[in-house]
């Protein structure tokens, strides 16, 4: 028998993990609502407890190298960027001034609290303060949860996760200068000084915008590449391309080049925003999208059934057995120093911004700061390079594992209750009726558009298309029918989805007008003055009123008034009640007028 160049012994552990995955999947079948990535994370627990060994390694390069990519970028793809702006003033302070002060205040009580050097007590905050929302947005969605709350939760995390990598590196790095042959980390005074701040600051600084320049720059060039391109599978391996490539370009190749470091969690995030949103509205077909889409979903979910079970499989129970002391002052802690920075930013943010967040979703943002690859990625990169002994990385690496366990067990299993017991679950059977309903009609149409290539590239013949077609514009017309009448009955719904979808055909004509200014199409100053006009009507929606009406128009657009001035007769008469909007652009208009 030849002898293969594989590693059987590692096949055969990968395809135990996937074994224990598929019988959790059936388990969280059969018994309907429960977390399927904590059915798994506790799999893998039993599995340890059950003396089930798996012989991979969970290191820190498999998860921030191999693993974290595909998780970020898919993260990023399928957040919408219009609603993460809308959303951008509380996520970024949490994100960033939040992340850094509840990393400080940590580190600060930390040092007393486990008996750590400070700038230890600083790297273990900076571990495990990240947040994973993996987790707790599978339940949101399954429970029906406000889309704002989980536009919150996964933008801030998103962000927050590179910035800690950033901190934890900083940090690290101090450590290791200050203390190479082991120990715990000595010199801490000196990282509050004005030049250590002012370090650490430009570091974050251009650690996190060089990351976010080479996303953009990388995302820009395969959006080019695609806006030209119809072919779905071809597009597919370009985004894998992306996602991979500006990470190692931020994480190695800039440091080997110009010998300084970007983030890569930042670059793979800003890439995957720009292909997700611009990229799918411009550059992708319907059936690219769909494609490019479904592909990401397989993906970010194989990856992290492999990243929970293998959590749990890998968890050091005999050293959290040995520090339960340690990871039990640990958990209150980490909620204190979440909590700490959650309510008074995001107070104070409420008091200069809008929409404002609820105070019940801010208890969802501290309880649902869930923590696990991140910090387990970044504890399992301490070597013995890090300047820390081998028995301070043996108890950080048992804090880290506990903390991450209780999070993600008790806070996960606890979330659904908090969310009812709050009263902030929204999802009522008709909307849930009315997605069912939607996402057979887009299913259908998808359907009939397939059906029509295949008989125009003769691969299916006219007289089986008839039949194959007639069928599905039946069951379409059906569901039109039935959307119809879903809508009569709830106006509440109908008013939800008019103002969903005013919201989204707005948006394509900021971006119409944006590409006729670019391509000399309309002067400058027109192209500001009508994306001026589309901002405010933004804000009208924005704030819960349409502009556009059954019967006549809601909106008096700049161009209507233009025209009849100039003596169009073919422009209807305004309405008489015009409304906050119309006055305010004549007030621009006067004052424009003014200054000529």
């Amino acid at each position: 028998m030849v002898q293969a160049g594989i590693d059987v012994a590692l096949l055969a552990d990968v395809l135990s993990v996937f074994i224990i995955a598929a019988g959790v999947g059936i388990f969280v079948a059969k018994i309907g609502r429960f977390p399927y990535t904590i059915a798994l994370l506790l799999a893998g627990f039993a599995a340890s407890v059950a003396g089930i060994h798996v012989v991979i390694d969970l290191s820190h390069d498999l998860i921030l190298l191999v693993l974290l990519p595909p998780l970020l970028f898919e993260g990023a793809a399928t957040t919408d960027l219009v609603r993460l702006r809308r959303n951008f003033t509380p996520i970024i302070v949490l994100a960033v001034v939040g992340l850094i002060l509840s990393v400080l205040a940590l580190g600060f009580v930390g040092q007393y609290a486990f008996g750590f050097d400070l700038l230890v007590a600083l790297l273990f905050a900076a571990m495990i303060l990240p947040t994973d929302p993996v987790s707790v947005l599978a339940l949101f969605e399954e429970l029906g949860a406000p889309e704002r709350l989980s536009v919150l939760v996964e933008g801030e995390s998103l962000i927050n996760d590179g910035v800690g990598v950033v901190l934890f590196t900083a940090l690290l790095a101090r450590i290791s200068a200050e203390n190479g042959g082991g120990g715990h980390g000595g010199g801490g005074p000196e990282l509050f000084s004005v030049a250590g701040a002012v370090d650490v600051g430009l570091n974050i600084a251009v650690t996190a915008g060089g990351g976010a320049l080479v996303g953009i720059v990388g995302g820009y060039a395969v959006y080019r590449v695609m806006s030209g391109l119809d072919e779905h599978m071809t597009e597919i391996v370009l985004t894998i391309i992306l996602a991979y490539g500006v990470f190692l370009v931020s994480e190695h190749y800039v440091e080997v080049l110009l010998g300084i470091h970007f983030s890569g969690v930042i670059a793979t995030v800003a890439a995957g925003l720009l292909i997700g949103n611009r990229g799918a509205e411009f550059a992708m077909s319907p059936r690219t999208k769909l494609s490019v889409f479904n592909t990401w979903e397989t993906g970010a979910f194989i990856v992290n059934t492999f990243i929970f079970v293998m959590i749990g499989v890998t968890t050091p129970v005999s050293d959290l057995l040995a520090n339960w002391q340690f990871i039990a002052v640990a958990i209150p802690l980490v909620l204190a120093a979440r909590a700490l920075v959650v309510y008074p930013l995001t107070w104070l943010v409420n008091r200069f911004d809008e929409p404002t967040v609820p105070v019940a979703y801010q208890h969802v943002m501290v309880w649902g700061g869930l923590h696990a690859s991140i910090p387990i990625a970044l504890v399992l990169g301490l070597g013995s390079g890090s300047g820390l002994s081998p028995e301070l990385r043996t108890t950080l690496r048992a804090m880290v594992f506990g903390v991450a366990a209780f999070s993600l067990v008790v806070q996960g299993l606890t979330m659904s209750n908090l969310l009812n017991g709050l009263g902030i679950v929204t999802r009522s059977d008709d909307e849930e009726l009315y997605e069912l309903l939607v996402g057979r009609a887009r299913a259908v149409d998808e359907a009939l558009e397939s059906a029509e290539e295949l008989r125009d590239s003769g691969e299916l013949p006219a007289e089986v298309y008839e039949d194959f077609t007639a069928e599905y514009e039946r069951e379409k017309e059906q569901l039109n029918d039935a959307i119809a009448e879903l809508l009569r009955e709830h106006p509440e719904l109908r008013r939800e989805q008019l103002l969903a979808g005013e919201r989204q055909v707005l948006q394509r004509e900021k971006s119409a007008i944006s590409d006729a200014v670019r391509n000399g199409v309309i002067s400058g100053d027109v192209g500001e003055r009508l994306v001026e006009e589309t901002d405010l009507k933004l804000d009208y929606v924005r704030d819960g009123r349409s502009t556009v009406e059954q019967r006549e128009e809601g909106f008096e657009e700049f161009w209507q008034r233009r025209a009849r001035e100039f003596g169009l007769e073919a422009v209807d008469e305004p309405a008489s009640d015009r409304g906050e909007g119309e006055r305010a652009l004549d007030r621009t208009d006067r004052g424009s007028d003014q200054e000529s």
